[in-house]
């Protein structure tokens, strides 16, 4: 039996964010994506029914980075273009 290596930090974060955009997708059609992890700064990319949306903020405040602390208390979360 082969011991697998651990997942690293940013590993750990982009399975977060991927789940997390699977579930956005299937909700509303939205879609969030893993940009870059900066020490704290998790940067994402809201897409898909998000790109435009009036309540973009509340997704990325509310599902995104209320995910995210639940996990990495730690990590500013900020939307990029």
């Amino acid at each position: 039996m082969a011991v697998s290596e651990p997942l690293t930090r940013e590993s750990q974060i982009r399975r977060l964010i991927e789940n997390l955009s699977a579930y956005i997708e299937q909700v509303h059609g939205g879609t969030v994506e893993f940009v870059s992890l900066e020490g704290d700064d998790l940067k994402v990319h809201l897409g898909g029914a998000c790109l435009n949306c009036p309540l973009q903020p509340s997704t990325l405040h509310g599902w995104v980075e209320g995910t995210v602390h639940q996990f990495f208390l730690e990590l500013h979360v900020v939307a990029t273009n």
